[in-house]
């Protein structure tokens, strides 16, 4: 229980969280999704390894990972009028304990940031869906910034928190997540993933809470 401590000599100031895989189990919700655009097109369900490169990638990068290059003009139409994403979020989960964390770290005083790379539209999609509060500042997603694996999220709100990387914790779980925040500087929490490591890893809310706990003893 020592390691954060190490991690963090001058304290934690602040967390960025990935959405899927971190906020939100969207497994099941994704999956259905693109299976239900490949079948529009005739097309297979998706393999194992295109399950694992969606689950990072964009929505639109994806669609086009998954779909043959002369389907991909057709992407656009078909996700707005015959195949919405709208249609399966009953499907998504909020991550247990992710609440009470979230909300235990905001009475601690500690910032609190989203670098997802969902867009704008589909992350708000997930907070109304959860009637989660708009309780991320900043929210970083790739509407508005390079999606990850690029770092300029996870600069920015370095940038606009005016703290020092090593201050800050990205909790993530994906190669790409891991890239984005040692990229920026910034440790990272390999969060209930399988062959991932990061400068913490840990299975679950709990977990992450107990590794954190002699930060907030030291602080208190």
């Amino acid at each position: 229980m020592t390691q954060a401590l190490e991690l963090f000599p001058s304290g934690l100031a602040g967390i960025i969280y990935d959405c899927d895989g971190v906020m939100i189990n969207s497994r099941r919700a994704n999956s259905l999704f693109y299976n239900r655009v490949l079948a529009y097109f005739g097309l297979p369900p998706m393999t194992e390894a295109q399950e694992r490169y969606s689950f990072m990638a964009t929505g639109m990068q994806a669609l086009q990972h998954i779909l043959p290059e002369a389907l991909h003009p057709q992407i656009l139409p078909v996700v707005k009028e015959h195949v919405r994403y709208a249609d399966v979020v009953s499907q998504l989960e909020l991550m247990p304990g992710f609440r009470a964390f979230f909300e235990e770290m905001q009475s601690l005083g500690l910032c609190q940031a989203m670098c997802t790379n969902r867009t704008e539209a589909g992350f708000e999609e997930v907070l109304r869906f959860f009637a989660f509060p708009h309780a991320f500042d900043p929210v970083m997603t790739s509407s508005q910034v390079a999606p990850k694996p690029s770092s300029e999220g996870v600069i920015k709100i370095c940038q606009q928190w005016q703290v020092d990387a090593q201050r800050i914790l990205f909790v993530g779980d994906s190669a790409y997540d891991r890239e984005a925040a040692h990229g920026a500087g910034v440790p990272f929490v390999a969060f209930n993933a399988l062959d991932l490591t990061g400068d913490l890893t840990v299975e679950d809310y709990g977990e992450l809470r107990a590794c954190l706990a002699p930060l907030f003893t030291a602080k208190a």
